[in-house]
């Protein structure tokens, strides 16, 4: 199968997908897809999880956690049983998108009957491995995209957060449209929410304001939710950003106080 208005693609990547899938699927039941995700040793403790400015079940962040465990309440009512991919983009840059997307990943790994999958769409300035400790020695996303032979599995990476996992952005790169309208990112996505139907993708996209890219990303999401820095973007400028997507995937605005 080929996209004509993807010269790049052919039937090798999505053969590569379908047998990676197969892989899995032989290895592990769905049943034990959420125990192979335990981080073991490697779990970060709340005082580290703080440093990385992220949510945990102790007293300490409580309120912050209720926030972030609000918005997994309204995103499973709106869904259902389905799981779903996530967009969450900024109103302008600064604002706290990352922030909001890494923290609503870690409230859906929360759980214990639910894995998350973190994955930095922010081409140009990607910061989700610097902000989870991460060393991205695999490679990202756009290595996968460019050179799929490789895998899927060195490009995912633990996170210290049990059933959180992370695919950065992998290598710079300033004209991201092309990947993210192309065959083999939707065929990625898609492959990754359906291998295990217990699985939650997020896409941590690029500021709305200055960049086409968050509008290219909810074609591939279920729902976007918009992030406002509090104080920062107006109530003319964030109704602006709300145009940009198609009504029946705004899940809402989130007005987030830390960058």
């Amino acid at each position: 199968m080929k996209d004509d208005n993807d010269p790049g693609v052919d039937d090798s990547f999505e053969n590569v997908l379908e047998e990676a899938a197969r892989n899995l699927q032989r290895r592990t039941s769905p049943g034990h897809s959420i125990a192979r995700m335990n981080e073991g040793s490697r779990e970060l403790v709340p005082l580290q999880l703080e440093e990385r400015r992220l949510i945990h079940r102790e007293e300490s962040v409580r309120r912050q956690s209720d926030a972030f465990r609000e918005i997994r309440t309204r995103l499973l009512g709106i869904a259902g049983q389905q799981n779903f991919v996530t967009l969450v983009v900024a109103v302008s840059p600064r604002s706290g998108g990352s922030f909001v997307t890494r923290n609503l990943a870690a409230a859906f790994a929360f759980d214990e009957a639910k894995t998350s999958l973190l994955i930095d769409c922010n081409l140009r300035y990607p910061s989700q491995h610097r902000a989870l400790s991460v060393d991205p020695a695999g490679g990202g996303l756009i290595d996968f995209l460019e050179q799929p032979s490789l895998g899927i599995e060195p490009v995912l990476y633990r996170t210290g957060i049990p059933r959180l996992r992370l695919i950065p952005a992998g290598k710079a790169r300033e004209n991201s449209g092309e990947y993210f309208s192309s065959y083999r990112m939707s065929t990625m996505l898609d492959s990754l929410r359906c291998r295990y139907p217990d699985r939650y993708l997020f896409l941590d996209g690029p500021a709305i304001k200055g960049s086409p890219d968050a509008r290219i990303l909810s074609d591939l999401a279920d729902f976007v939710v918009v992030v406002a820095g509090y104080g920062r973007d107006t109530p003319a400028a964030i109704s602006q950003a709300v145009t940009n997507f198609d009504p029946e995937k705004m899940a809402g605005v989130v007005f987030n106080h830390v960058p």
